[in-house]
């Protein structure tokens, strides 16, 4: 591509229901393989890419937390979810002949490198995606607030949120009342204040604390993440001192 794009180094926070496509647990190979593909394509471009995957296709904290296990055992359990995901992802960029590294917060070294800030700006540097695993590390904390919070250590210029169905922020939930609209920019603090789905609040102040914006997409629809480096409007915008939001 010609152009340049406007964002030189990103953040991408996938969910783990992403890697799901059709299926209702676990990892499509295809979808899977669809992900990659855009991924590799991006970075051909000259963007330096660091990915957060969660984990919810196959374990998800709060829910084994519901049925009786321990809260931070749960959210250990989740964390170790990610990493399944993280190498699987790795796995299929590397047959795309797209150089990755998985760093993870919690040390296990026979399968990925551990999280050193300082590492993952380097291998950004050198051309590598960079897969965060594990999460913070820390129970109580979910992969958005990983996903904010490494985008912050390593000088993101945005993080770009993907959704696995919706185009991004609605001003209710989709799920139960089909009237609800697509917001197309809005600020941080407003979409605290009004509880909206954009990631979990903790996440969400972060960005907001520290002015990162978010771009939040549907990662199903193909060429988002180009057409939203490229400057394109696609889905929603949550930045520090927007304009009230605009509804479509």
């Amino acid at each position: 591509m010609d152009q340049q794009p406007v964002c030189k180094r990103v953040l991408l926070k996938l969910s783990g229901e992403a890697l799901m496509g059709e299926c209702s647990y676990g990892i499509d190979p295809e979808r899977l393989r669809t992900i990659a593909a855009e991924i590799a394509e991006v970075t051909e471009w000259g963007v330096e890419l660091a990915i957060v995957v969660g984990g919810g296709n196959i374990f998800r904290g709060v829910s084994g937390a519901s049925q009786g296990i321990d809260r931070a055992i749960a959210d250990y359990m989740g964390m170790l979810a990610t990493v399944m995901n993280s190498v699987a992802l790795q796995d299929v960029l590397r047959k795309l002949a797209t150089d990755s590294r998985v760093l993870s917060a919690i040390a296990m070294q026979e399968i990925c490198e551990p999280y050193i800030r300082g590492r993952a700006i380097r291998h950004l540097e050198k051309g590598r995606v960079v897969i965060f695993a594990a999460g913070t590390g820390n129970p109580y904390f979910s992969t958005d607030t990983a996903a904010a919070l490494r985008a912050l250590e390593i000088g993101a210029e945005c993080l770009l949120m993907a959704k696995k169905k919706y185009d991004g922020v609605y001003d209710a939930d989709p799920e139960t009342d089909p009237k609800a609209k697509l917001i197309s920019r809005i600020s941080h603090r407003e979409a605290l204040e009004r509880g909206l789905r954009v990631m979990d609040s903790t996440a969400l102040s972060l960005c907001m604390d520290n002015r990162l914006p978010i771009y939040v997409f549907n990662m199903s629809v193909p060429e988002n993440i180009r057409r939203i480096l490229r400057g394109e409007r696609v889905g929603t915008i949550v930045e520090t001192d927007s304009e009230e939001g605009e509804e479509e």
